[in-house]
C-alpha cells in the first residue's frame, strides 16, 4: 500500500523552494539585461531572437536527461535532487562571473549558453522536488511558494540598477570599466547573481531531506549500472509514448504561452527606451536610462507574481485550475497590449504588473494540473518533457520572428509586446481544452510550525 506523505509546515515548505530564490535572480537577470548587452556589443535589434535560443535550446536537450538521471539517482547523504541543484549552481556561477568580461557578442552569447545550461540543470529538480515531497493537497500551495520566489528573486534583480546599486555608491548608468563597451554596474549585477544562486541553493540542500525511494529494491534493480545515456533516452521515448491525457491536452496553452512570451523578454527593454525615453537604439542619449526603467518595471512585474502566489491557493478551492489560469493570461494579455494606448513610461509599469498576475499563475497553475496525472516514480522525467512544452514554443519563436520584425511588426520592439498579449489571449482560451479533477478542498492545508527541513 502507497504511503502517505505527511503535511509539511509552511517553513519546511519554504526551506524546499529557498533555492528557487536564487535561481530566479538570475532568470529575472536574464530577461532584462542581456538584450542591451547584445546591442552595446553590436547585435541587430532583428537578430536578438536568435540570440536567445540558448535557453530553450538547452532546456529542451537538458531538463529531460536531467530529469530521468535524478529519478533514478538516489545517495543517503545528498538525496535525489540535490546533487543536481548544486551542480547545475556551479556551472551557472562560472558563467555569471565571466558574463560581464565579454569583449565579442559571440563570446556573450557562448557565455548565454553556459548559463543557461547550469540554470536548467537546477531548474528541473526543484520542479520535481515539488511531486517527491509534497502530498496532493500541498502541492498547489507548493508551487505557488515557488512562484513567490520567482517574484521575489526577479524583483531584487529589477530593483538593482535603479535603486539597490545606486543606494551602494554604484551608479545605474555607469562609466564601462576599461576595454569592455559593457557599463560597470552590470558587472556588480552578475557577481550578486553568482553569490545568490549558490547561496540560496546551499541553504536549500543544508535544511531540507529527501524521501528514500518507496521500494528501494525495485529501485536498487531499475538504477543497477549506474547512469546510462542508452537507458536514460530509452526512458524519456518510453515516457513520451505513454504521456498521462491531461499533458496531452496542456500542450496548446503551453504553446501560444511561451511562444508569446519570449517577446517580452528580447524587447520589453527596448521598447520601454524608444517610446518611453525616446531612445530607439544604443547610441541614443536616453537607451541606458531607457533601459534601467525597463529593468524597474520588472519590480511591478514580480510584486504581480507575488500578489497571485497568495490568491492561488484560496481560489483553488473555489474555481478549477483551468478557470484559474484562464482568467490570469487574458488579463496578462490585456496588460501586453495596453502599452499602445500612451508613450508614457507609467504605461508600461502598469502593464507589466497585469502580466505578472499572468505569470504567477504560468509558474504555478500548469504544474498543479499536470502533477496529480503523473507517477510519482517518473515525475523528474515528465517535468522535464513538459518543459519541452516550454522551450520547442521558444525556439519556433526565435527561429520566426528575425523573418517578419521589420514587416509585419514594423521594426517596433511595442509591436512585439502586442503580438505577446495576443497570444496570451489565446492560450487562455487553449485553458478550455483542458480537462482535470477537481481540486481538493485541502489546497492550503499547512501549518507553521517548526523551521527544520524534511
Amino acid at each position: 500500500m502507497k504511503e502517505t506523505k505527511p503535511n509539511l509546515s509552511f517553513w519546511q515548505i519554504w526551506n524546499m523552494s529557498f533555492g528557487f530564490f536564487g535561481l530566479q535572480y538570475n532568470f529575472g537577470l536574464q530577461q532584462f539585461i542581456m538584450s542591451p548587452i547584445f546591442r552595446y556589443l553590436g547585435a541587430d535589434e532583428a537578430n536578438l531572437p536568435i540570440l536567445w535560443l540558448a535557453g530553450p535550446v538547452t532546456g529542451l536537450l537538458i531538463q529531460p536527461i536531467i530529469g530521468a538521471m535524478s529519478d533514478k539517482t538516489w545517495s543517503p547523504r545528498w538525496g535525489r535532487r540535490k546533487p543536481f541543484f548544486l551542480i547545475g549552481a556551479i556551472l551557472a556561477s562560472i558563467a555569471l562571473v565571466l558574463m560581464p568580461h565579454s569583449k565579442t557578442l559571440g563570446m556573450a552569447a557562448a557565455l548565454m549558453w553556459i548559463l543557461d545550461a547550469g540554470l536548467n540543470v537546477t531548474m528541473e529538480p526543484f520542479r520535481a522536488f515539488i511531486g517527491d515531497k509534497l502530498n496532493d493537497s500541498q502541492r498547489t500551495l507548493g508551487f505557488s511558494v515557488q512562484s513567490f520566489f520567482v517574484g521575489f528573486g526577479q524583483i531584487l534583480a529589477s530593483l538593482m540598477p535603479k535603486f539597490i546599486l545606486p543606494a551602494l555608491g554604484i551608479a545605474a548608468v555607469a562609466a564601462t570599466t576599461e576595454g569592455s563597451s559593457i557599463p560597470g554596474y552590470i558587472h556588480y549585477l552578475f557577481y550578486f547573481g553568482a553569490f545568490v544562486i549558490i547561496g540560496s541553493v546551499l541553504w536549500t540542500v543544508r535544511t531540507t531531506n529527501e524521501y528514500p525511494p518507496e521500494d528501494m529494491e525495485e529501485f536498487k534493480k531499475q538504477s543497477a549500472g549506474g547512469f546510462n545515456f542508452g537507458e536514460t533516452f530509452k526512458e524519456v521515448a518510453v515516457a513520451l509514448r505513454e504521456m498521462p491525457t491531461v499533458m496531452k491536452q496542456l500542450w496548446w496553452v503551453k504553446f501560444f504561452t511561451w511562444f508569446g512570451l519570449p517577446l517580452m523578454w528580447q524587447y520589453f527593454s527596448l521598447a520601454v527606451a524608444r517610446h518611453g525615453f525616446n531612445a530607439p537604439n544604443a547610441q541614443s542619449a536616453g537607451f541606458e536610462e531607457g533601459t534601467a526603467y525597463g529593468a524597474f518595471c520588472f519590480t511591478f512585474f514580480n510584486l504581480g507574481c507575488i500578489l497571485v502566489s497568495f490568491c492561488i491557493p484560496a481560489l483553488s478551492k473555489r474555481l478549477s485550475h483551468a478557470m484559474i489560469h484562464a482568467i490570469f493570461l487574458t488579463i496578462g494579455g490585456i496588460g501586453f497590449i495596453s502599452t499602445l494606448t500612451s508613450n508614457s513610461s507609467e504605461i508600461f509599469a502598469f502593464a507589466m504588473f497585469l502580466v505578472g498576475l499572468a505569470w504567477g499563475s504560468i509558474l504555478s497553475m500548469p504544474y498543479v494540473m499536470l502533477s496529480s496525472s503523473v507517477p510519482a516514480s517518473r515525475m523528474g522525467v515528465y517535468m522535464g518533457i513538459f518543459n519541452g512544452f516550454i522551450v520547442v514554443p521558444q525556439i519556433i519563436n526565435m527561429i520566426t520572428i528575425g523573418f517578419v520584425y521589420d514587416s509585419v511588426l514594423g521594426g517596433d520592439p511595442r509591436n512585439a509586446l502586442v503580438l505577446c498579449g495576443i497570444c496570451l489571449i489565446l492560450a487562455a482560451a487553449s485553458c478550455f481544452l483542458v480537462k482535470t479533477p477537481a481540486a481538493s478542498s485541502d489546497a492550503s492545508n499547512i501549518n507553521f510550525s517548526g523551521g527544520g527541513g524534511h
